[in-house]
């Protein structure tokens, strides 16, 4: 099992910045993805991004340019500086770790965090 703490949500004003925080303790392996997601009121939950444990990335084109993932190995946790928010930004964002074992895709989930920008 895999236990995901995410930190940092809350309120800023258009153009500003915040940045969030996901802890993951419990079983790792290491070969996973981390990344994170976002869903606004009656719309589908969406990618923002991840970040493979090698280090790779790759962002929703809607935050390329604004928004940063990265990761501490050493701490299992992965970062979302998000710069130049804007309303559309919005949402409750969670945590993602992904892992497989055995021909499995298991996928573990933070509480949520939201985030809301507002003037």
């Amino acid at each position: 099992q895999v236990q995901l703490v995410e930190s940092g949500g809350g309120l800023v004003q258009p153009g500003g910045s915040l940045r969030l925080s996901c802890a993951a303790s419990g079983n790792i392996l290491s070969f996973h993805t981390m990344g994170w997601y976002r869903q606004a009121p009656e719309k589908q939950r969406e990618l923002v991004a991840v970040i493979v444990s090698g280090g790779s990335t790759n962002y929703a084109d809607s935050v390329k340019g604004r928004f940063t993932i990265s990761r501490d190995n050493d701490q299992n946790t992965v970062y979302l500086q998000m710069t130049s928010l804007n309303p559309e930004d919005t949402a409750v964002y969670y945590c993602n770790l992904r892992q497989w074992r055995w021909g499995q895709t298991y996928d573990y989930w933070g509480q949520g965090t939201q985030v809301t920008v507002s003037s």
